[in-house]
């Protein structure tokens, strides 16, 4: 009789696994784990699910493969319920080697109660080795952006990426603080908020090697919160810097026109390919566009780089922020006041066929120069998103509004605008009757 297979409870097996077990002749049924004769190509072809599973051998007792989300595998070996120690990962161990390695395990545990690997500290992967098997293919899945807080872990601990995990500590890091905000020849250090989030993302993907049995604690969890201050204005457009940022972005559109113009002429002199005419009153490029919307819609800027025609309904004048580019990780919709409908009607024009709204993705330079030739400072390219809210306020919009369509997930973080307000605390005073 074939020796029975138990499947995981918890989701289906992977569909290599389950042509294995067809091939095999095995009778599958339900269990609370997936047992079967492990081989060389079923370990190979193990696909990774939503949540980590186990298949444990037949031929050898209290021997696992152990497959995590991220598609990283490695050898278990147990000998009572409840205990088990992990042998190493398969780029580590073959199978042959693995299930020596058990045998001996389980025939020390029944001779000595307690198998020898019990009593040896195993070797914490160093940073890297985590980085690079663990969570980075897993971030790149589960992590909006999650290359990017792969990338700043890599730059800015590059010091510890070769240091085993279990050693980066308390001390490691308030050393590593020190450093961040030391400045070094002269260049300014950077800001205590951009150091607590390098921090921050550190200690977050730290938290999930506890979680995957790669670490047995976060030492960070317990570290001292770091004084980080935000900013403590709410930063927004004047009227007479609003007016300034307009007119630079008007003649900055202006001579592109024209400069489109003269270019597409000589080009014919000369019978060369000429470029697509820019209209009077159109848009040199993308800047224009993506500004006057960050200042009538209040989207993010990696909201609005990621924007598809298919997220505009010119009709009904909303545009929808996919959750999976938003912050909070939530669907929602936006309307297009006057103002924001010409500008996507007009871009509309200028753009046909093309299925993102904003190809190129990024502002930097053209923002920079833009604010320089309007003599405006201090002010950041996330700050229009503070105009936004700002003058929502001062018209009257009540905070809730200006949450829904900010996208905040906590009202919290809409109550900086409250001040913006006055008349809501002077008439709730003024109701006051002696």
């Amino acid at each position: 009789m074939a020796p029975l297979i138990e499947v995981f409870a918890d989701g289906p097996h992977p569909n290599t696994v389950s042509r294995a077990i067809l091939r095999s002749g095995h009778r599958p049924y339900i269990g609370a784990h997936m047992r079967i004769t492990l081989t060389k190509r079923l370990v190979a072809q193990a696909q990774p699910k939503p949540k980590p599973y186990e298949m444990r051998d037949i031929l050898v007792r209290g021997l696992i493969l152990r497959v995590q989300p991220s598609g990283h595998k490695a050898w278990v070996v147990t000998w009572q319920h409840g205990k088990r120690r992990t042998l190493g990962s398969i780029e580590h161990l073959t199978l042959e080697q693995a299930r020596a390695h058990a045998a001996q395990a389980v025939a020390e545990a029944v001779q000595q109660r307690l198998p020898a690997l019990a009593t040896l500290k195993q070797r914490a992967c160093t940073l890297r080795e985590f980085l690079d098997d663990h969570y980075a293919p897993w971030a790149a899945t589960e992590l909006r952006r999650g290359s990017k807080y792969v990338m700043r872990i890599k730059t800015h601990f590059a010091d510890l990426l070769d240091r085993s995990m279990s050693d980066i500590d308390v001390a490691t890091i308030n050393r590593w603080w020190s450093d961040r905000l030391t400045p070094v020849d002269g260049k300014r250090p950077v800001e205590r908020i951009t150091a607590h989030r390098d921090f921050s993302t550190l200690r977050a993907a730290m938290s999930y090697a506890v979680e995957w049995r790669l670490l047995d604690r976060n030492p960070l969890l317990g570290m001292r919160q770091k004084s980080v201050q935000g900013r403590k204005v709410v930063r927004f457009l004047s009227p007479d810097e609003e007016f300034r940022l307009r007119a630079a972005l008007t003649a900055r559109d202006k001579r592109g026109v024209r400069g489109r113009t003269n270019a597409n002429a000589d080009r014919r002199r000369y019978g060369q390919a000429v470029l697509p005419d820019l209209s009077e009153g159109g848009y040199t490029d993308h800047l224009t566009p993506v500004i006057l919307l960050a200042m009538n819609t209040g989207m993010r800027r990696g909201e609005l780089l990621s924007l598809e025609w298919a997220d505009i309904d010119l009709g009904a004048k909303i545009i929808t922020v996919q959750g999976h580019k938003a912050k909070s990780g939530k669907q929602r919709h936006i309307p297009l006041n006057a103002e924001a409908l010409g500008v996507v009607t007009q871009w509309r024009e200028q753009s046909e066929g093309v299925e993102q709204v904003f190809e190129p993705q990024d502002v930097k330079k053209g923002w920079g120069s833009l604010l320089a030739t309007a003599n405006i400072t201090g002010f950041r390219f996330h700050d229009l998103r503070h105009h936004f809210a700002s003058r929502l306020v001062m018209a009257g919009v009540d905070l809730n509004t200006v949450r829904e369509l900010l996208g905040h997930a906590d009202i919290s973080m809409t109550l900086r605008y409250a001040h913006l307000g006055p008349e809501h605390l002077s008439a709730a005073v003024a109701k006051l009757v002696s």
